[in-house]
């Protein structure tokens, strides 16, 4: 039986996923405090090119977004992960009470808020641990005042069309009827680049996506072979997402409490989409959600978007 300390929504989210007839994990999954560490090197890998194109488009943008959003009280990032392009955004907003980094791992959630403490002595952080695809409750620090919701990473692209709009309608909903937010979403481009951006050389992301067997071991008690399973990552043109997944090298069967999952040589888990947008569809599924697209800034090297929301 599992221990009473263990997370029984991800035991019940691994159980029904492996139970499909194409095995699926919500990514949401990968962040525990060594998948974080993992991304985290992602991010600085050449063929991932979302991090620094969209930090540069940030850069390009700061005095802008500073503008528009000067009376502004608090900034809310969603998955702020390190928080690396957070700073442009900090830096920018010099007249911000308080910064709340949202991330589902703990762990690294509180080094990154106390790093960031020392470097902005005169910013209140105020860590919450909680996952974003769901109903939360900001801390009693950022109730009053304007706030600015910050979702950057094109992890929009994670949540698929609907999960998408829902999370979006829930932002708006928590951030208040005067609230703004800075999304950014990746785009539409060649199919080779987006495919080495997920398959990079140096292996980083198939450690990142093998690392979620690692924690089902660990956290779950179950026997993946992780030495039995390859990542891969493949572009779907029809539906506009890459996709993750996660190879069975052979036929084998999983153990986990009790329930037995087998897999043919060839069969995946697919643990990830990533959607890839257009402006028109960003700005489409702003207003489906209650937000108005006031700008949609644009990168043409490596197309990539930062969108600034106001509610509607």
């Amino acid at each position: 039986m599992l221990d009473k300390t263990q997370d029984k929504a991800f035991y019940e989210d691994v159980v029904a996923g492996l139970s499909l007839p194409q095995k699926a994990i919500p990514p949401k999954y990968f962040y525990d405090e060594r998948g974080s560490q993992l991304f985290d090197e992602i991010c600085d890998v050449p063929e991932y090119y979302p991090t620094r194109t969209e930090a540069a488009l940030l850069a390009r943008v700061a005095s802008e977004l500073a503008a528009r959003l000067a009376n502004f009280d608090h900034l809310v990032e969603y998955g702020s992960g390190a928080s690396r392009k957070t700073r442009i955004v900090l830096d920018a907003l010099s007249r911000l009470q308080s910064y709340v980094p949202m991330d589902i791992s703990e762990e690294f959630l509180l080094g990154v808020a106390d790093k960031l403490n020392g470097d902005y002595p005169k910013l209140e952080v105020v860590p919450l641990v909680g996952d974003f695809t769901n109903d939360l409750t900001l801390p009693a620090e950022v109730r009053h005042g304007r706030k600015i919701g910050f979702f950057p990473g094109s992890t929009i692209g994670n949540l698929g069309p609907e999960g998408g709009r829902d999370f979006l309608a829930r932002a708006r909903k928590l951030l208040g009827n005067d609230a703004a937010f800075v999304l950014g979403a990746d785009l539409v481009k060649d199919a080779d680049v987006l495919r080495a951006a997920y398959n990079d050389r140096a292996g980083v992301t198939a450690k990142f996506n093998l690392n979620l067997l690692s924690r089902i071991n660990r956290e779950l008690g179950a026997n993946f072979d992780e030495c039995a399973f390859h990542h891969d990552a493949v572009w779907n043109g029809e539906e506009s997402r890459i996709e993750m997944h996660l190879v069975s090298d052979a036929a084998q069967s999983v153990a986990l409490n009790g329930h037995t999952f087998r897999f043919r040589p060839g069969e995946t888990i697919h643990t990830e989409n990533s959607y890839k947008f257009t402006p028109a569809r960003l700005t489409a599924l702003a207003k489906d959600a209650g937000w108005h697209a006031d700008e949609i800034w644009t990168d043409k090297e490596f197309p990539f978007a930062v969108a600034l929301l106001s509610a509607a």
